[in-house]
């Protein structure tokens, strides 16, 4: 009876079926003919997303294929949110250049500790078809040194050695260890151990995942629908990300994420839209006629930051985030909220003062932020940091664009 009541819950409105199959997608193994004919079958599909956890917070990144689970959850299919915990100890050498420093189990442990929350922004980890959340430690860390050499049979160095990254390292004559070459076989066990009948990831993880398809194939004769998803660039193929300051984290605050997502260029703009918000594909088609033909770019933007914020935070708060950076970026006032800091001295170094604030997390940041004119007293560039400079109480201080601490 469980069992007839999941299947009368599973959808097949072809109109979501469609956007689930073309909205941001780059690719679909075997075929999206294969997949839509699943899904239009009323049997409900067990699929996965893996996560290795390398920081404390997931980001939009993340997030665009978290919303793919989404879509599969909202028709009534089985999601499962896979944390790498032991995969993320290994390392993935994907688009890696070097080789990545290793975690240690309290470390992915400590990072994984808050996605379940924030993934609950996007998919339903509690209630009816809940999403499950795994661990692959729970069979990776069983495995014993013949399991690993069995799975090892069904992969080949060339094949291996086939990835750009590899390729890369050997023409520039870095290192290419060995547990980078596990890694992929690791991955592709996952699908293998969990039995499942697809996995979504970035278009970064086609052979990982097309390796766990090929290994689901000999292992269990089972074919293993795989997504990969495009990722979110600018024009030149230039990723958001840490070093560009313009990663949105899901942990943000809504006038942090906000302001990161204008910080984008102007490229990222009509993608941004297809692969981050809920607006349908219709209107981002017009959006992007609009910016062709000449329309200001940063009024579609300010369009793209609310859509996001939305989604994570309320209409409301993304309303009052816009509010915000107009206030502060066009008008130059400050946030309607500043944290005050109690600073026992009329002259301070800018240095000591942004510490003290703890707008900054070390010397080094704070001469950096000062040399780059990011640091402001009362709206104007504090240029020096090696000489004191006068405060009292009701200064605000600015680092970069969006910190702001208030002097008390």
């Amino acid at each position: 009876l469980r069992k007839i009541e999941t299947m009368a819950k599973i959808s097949t409105d072809q109109a979501k079926i469609q956007e689930l199959l073309e909205r941001g997608v780059e690719n679909v193994y075997p075929s999206k003919e294969y997949l839509k004919k699943q899904l239009l079958s009323g049997k409900q599909l067990t699929l996965y997303l893996g996560i290795d956890p390398t920081g404390p917070t997931l980001h939009l990144g993340h997030a665009i294929t978290i919303e793919k689970l989404r879509q599969f959850q909202e028709l009534g299919h089985k999601i499962i949110l896979l944390i790498g915990d032991f995969t993320g100890m290994v390392g993935d050498p994907t688009d890696k250049t070097a080789t990545r420093q290793a975690l240690t189990r309290e470390q992915v442990l400590k990072n994984a500790k808050s996605y379940k929350n924030q993934a609950n922004k996007l998919i339903n980890v509690s209630g009816n078809n809940k999403a499950e959340i795994k661990f692959n430690s729970q069979w990776q860390s069983k495995m014993n040194f013949n399991q690993v050499m069995d799975l090892a049979k069904h992969f080949t160095v060339q094949r291996l050695l086939e990835r750009d990254m590899f390729q890369e390292r050997i023409k520039s004559a870095k290192a290419i260890y060995l547990h980078e070459f596990m890694y992929p076989i690791l991955q592709a066990y996952d699908c293998v151990a969990m039995d499942v009948d697809g996995e979504i990831g970035g278009n970064d993880q086609t052979f990982n995942m097309l390796a766990g398809r090929d290994l689901m194939k000999e292992l269990k004769h089972k074919e293993k629908f795989v997504i990969t998803m495009r990722l979110l660039t600018d024009t030149s193929g230039k990723k958001m990300g840490k070093s560009e300051g313009n990663m949105a984290a899901l942990s943000d605050t809504a006038q942090d994420m906000f302001g990161k997502i204008m910080s984008w260029t102007d490229g990222m703009i009509i993608s941004g839209f297809e692969l981050c918000t809920r607006v349908s594909l219709t209107e981002i088609k017009q959006l992007d006629k609009d910016l062709k033909a000449g329309k200001n770019p940063r009024d579609i933007k300010f369009r793209l930051a609310g859509e996001i914020v939305k989604i994570y935070f309320s209409e409301n708060a993304a309303t009052k985030a816009g509010q915000e950076f107009t206030n502060i970026f066009a008008k130059k006032a400050n946030p309607d909220e500043i944290q005050e800091f109690a600073i026992g001295k009329n002259k301070i170094s800018p240095i000591d003062l942004l510490l003290q604030m703890k707008l900054v997390n070390s010397k080094g940041e704070a001469r950096r932020l000062i040399d780059g004119g990011g640091m402001k007293l009362n709206h104007e560039k504090v240029s020096v940091w090696d000489k004191d400079i006068a405060i009292k109480s009701g200064d605000v201080v600015q680092a970069g664009k969006r910190k702001f601490g208030k002097i008390k």
